[in-house]
């Protein structure tokens, strides 16, 4: 390809995934070009946690660093862009910006992460990834002592058992479902359903079909994943039951030349990606290794 707009590695995803990514191959001096369109699943979180060196770190913050120390690497191009598309071409790919213009690389690096369907409780959303979250790891310890809710009846023996030693106190709202077959739970269940969900007195007041309240220091709620960009469908990755891209051990989809890390993505043998910055910047490391792996065997 002799396309002046043309990059060894498109990166598309400007989170821990796709950062590291560009700085992985930016080491070892690949022309690269990293497209962030400023969308991130942790746009909400006021601070991220359970990562060293940076607990307690703003989002916004760890990834304004990142950008930082990709200066230092002339390689390394960021481009605040939406990528509209990407398609084959050839030995490599196209990718077609939301401007109208196009680019073409040899390889391209998928970093847009998923996005978070939550159930649809009125006032959930305003309080997602504050006073509602997903993940014990990087949101429980906050609210050590405190009365802890659940959503959903489904995931509740799993996030009561991590959840026990950080709760004063646990709640499951039932939601219409049953356990899993074969579970137990010794924590009180509420049957009536959350009809909403509005902040009160530091935590969350929950409203319920049955007319009472239920006060909550934090719901814990399990989102339904969906791809955030349509990449991986124009491309016709190979997906896993979770709706994420299927991923081998060095991030390889699919289609030869593109690979995949963060949360859009994971290996078979998980049911489901693992919403962490610290796996997200390792999964980054290795599609970048990867891609740069892809670039070599074009010789």
């Amino acid at each position: 390809m002799t396309n002046s707009q043309h990059t060894d590695i498109a990166i598309i995803g400007g989170g821990p995934a796709g950062l590291q990514a560009a700085l992985t191959a930016g080491r070892v001096r690949r022309r690269v070009t990293l497209f962030d369109d400023g969308t991130y699943r942790n746009a909400t979180v006021s601070h991220m946690h359970n990562v060293l060196t940076h607990d307690g770190t703003p989002p916004a913050e760890f990834r304004a660093a990142a950008r930082r120390e990709l200066t230092a690497y002339d390689t390394v191009s960021v481009r605040e862009e939406r990528v509209a598309s990407v398609e084959r071409d050839g030995d490599g790919f196209r990718l077609t910006l939301a401007t109208g213009e196009v680019m073409t690389s040899y390889a391209v690096v998928l970093a847009t992460g998923v996005r978070d369907e939550l159930p649809p409780v009125p006032g959930l959303q305003e309080v997602w990834g504050d006073l509602a979250a997903q993940c014990p790891f990087c949101h429980g310890f906050e609210f050590a002592g405190q009365r802890i809710g659940i959503l959903g009846a489904a995931a509740a023996p799993h996030l009561s058992a991590l959840l026990g030693p950080v709760a004063g106190e646990l709640v499951v709202l039932d939601e219409g479902q049953e356990l899993p077959e074969g579970a137990t739970l010794d924590v009180p269940r509420v049957a009536a359903r959350v009809t909403a969900v509005e902040r009160h007195d530091g935590g969350l007041r929950l409203t319920l079909d049955d007319g009472t309240t239920q006060d909550v220091g934090v719901l814990f709620v399990v989102p339904t994943l969906h791809q955030s960009a349509p990449f991986a469908e124009q491309l016709g990755l190979d997906l896993n039951p979770s709706g994420c891209v299927l991923v081998d051990e060095f991030g390889r989809t699919s289609v030869p030349g593109v690979t995949a890390g963060g949360d859009l993505a994971h290996l078979a043998v998980f049911p489901m990606p693992m919403a962490s910055v610290v796996q997200a910047s390792a999964a980054g490391q290795v599609a970048g290794n990867t891609a740069i792996a892809h670039l070599l065997s074009r010789r």
